[in-house]
């Protein structure tokens, strides 16, 4: 299984709607053979100074994740549904990462605080099987196509929870509603009655899509403690 990307059968996200789902954009990932190559990703906003992603969309020309100061340009764009224009929205640089040790998850530090823009909490208890999240993504549509400028969103049905991992179904608005390349890091969150969404996991990989398979998610709730130790989350 490869790292997806963006949503295939989902919905164009309206401005507004998802202010906190950040598209990544990478400038000259440098190869071992020394060309280089632009990819993307997807994350979230979890406080005003950090964003959360998948572990894998930081790494070294072997593709080996690594943490510490970014080893290729990384623009945070948020705020927006859609980044075709270039001054929509906010604009941030990433300065520092941390990568989990026990799931694909990263946190990333961004060269400035964001402003204007609630961050989604972090989920703290188990999810549970059935549970309907919603997820964002600024991946493709298809499982060739590029990364997309429009924010797409669909939801899902929580089919196992595992000690790391999420795995997911299509749910909303069809049944292969599914992930695609550069989305990975997207959210997917949970927006109890009555309270504020909060995030569940995040994006790590699944089969081509579109597909009505298991998508694979990095559980949050197993390392809240390490955010908050490695952040500036209280």
């Amino acid at each position: 299984m490869a790292p997806a990307a963006a949503i295939a059968n989902g919905v164009a996200a309206e401005e507004g709607q998802f202010p906190f789902a950040v598209q990544l954009r990478f400038d000259e990932i440098l190869r071992s053979d020394g060309t280089t190559y632009d990819s993307a990703c997807s994350g979230v906003l979890i406080s005003s100074g950090w964003i959360m992603t998948s572990g894998h969309c930081f790494h070294d020309g072997d593709r080996n994740r690594v943490g510490g100061t970014p080893r290729y340009a990384v623009t945070a764009r948020l705020g927006t549904a859609n980044t075709a224009d270039p001054v929509a929205g906010v604009t941030r640089g990433v300065v520092w990462v941390e990568q989990s040790a026990t799931n694909d998850i990263a946190v990333a530090q961004l060269d400035q605080p964001v402003e204007g823009i609630t961050p989604l909490a972090l989920n703290t208890r188990k999810p549970a099987r059935g549970e309907i999240l919603t997820f964002a993504g600024w991946g493709a549509t298809t499982a060739t196509g590029t990364w997309s400028d429009q924010l797409y969103w669909g939801q899902v049905k929580v089919s196992t929870v595992k000690p790391s991992t999420v795995t997911v179904v299509g749910h909303w608005p069809a049944k292969n509603t599914s992930a695609c390349p550069y989305d990975s890091g997207a959210p997917y969150f949970a927006t109890p009655a009555g309270s504020p969404p909060v995030l569940v996991s995040v994006e790590s990989n699944g089969p081509a899509c579109p597909h009505s398979s298991q998508e694979t998610t990095a559980r949050v709730d197993t390392v809240v403690g390490w955010v908050r130790e490695v952040t500036d989350l209280p």
